[in-house]
């Protein structure tokens, strides 16, 4: 059996999986180079340059002991966090009136234009995150927001349960 095994898909030429299928980038490999919001750091893992992907960009987020970020957006970009380690406080809407927190296993979903700011609830712990998005361009929109105070607390509930 030949070492590179190859589909064909309808006309088109045959894919070579070696070089075209499943890539692991190392966690030691990542590229900070991405689009930053004061108070956390965000690395790409996932990209077209580093892996091929042609929609999603992924990698890990880090919000440091008692920060927060400014408000900001992702234009048309949908947003999935997954909470590793610590405990997550998002702030959304126009004036940030919203509030809910996530902990460790959880996914936050931020759809596109939603102005939000993440905060880390912790004083004294990182909060680590990996963030997935709909779309590789480094869209962030840096917003100016007076936070209402204190913001109202939304609870979530599966739609298919309300």
């Amino acid at each position: 059996m030949s070492e590179h095994h190859h589909h064909v898909a309808g006309d088109r030429a045959p894919v070579d999986w070696r070089e075209h299928g499943v890539k692991v980038v190392p966690g030691g490999a990542l590229d900070p180079h991405t689009a930053q919001t004061p108070g956390m750091s965000r690395a790409t893992a996932i990209n077209r340059a580093r892996a091929g992907a042609e929609k999603l960009w992924a990698g890990p987020v880090t919000i440091h002991a008692n920060a927060k970020t400014g408000a900001h957006h992702h234009g048309d970009l949908e947003s999935v966090i997954f909470v590793v380690k610590g405990r997550a406080r998002m702030r959304w809407g126009d004036s940030l009136e919203y509030v809910a927190e996530a902990g460790p296993g959880d996914f936050i979903y931020v759809p596109p234009y939603v102005p939000h700011q993440e905060i880390n609830a912790s004083r004294d712990e990182p909060l680590e995150c990996v963030l997935v998005r709909s779309g590789q361009e480094p869209v962030v929109v840096n917003l100016e927001i007076g936070p209402a105070e204190p913001p109202e607390e939304v609870l979530w509930k599966d739609p298919i349960h309300r």
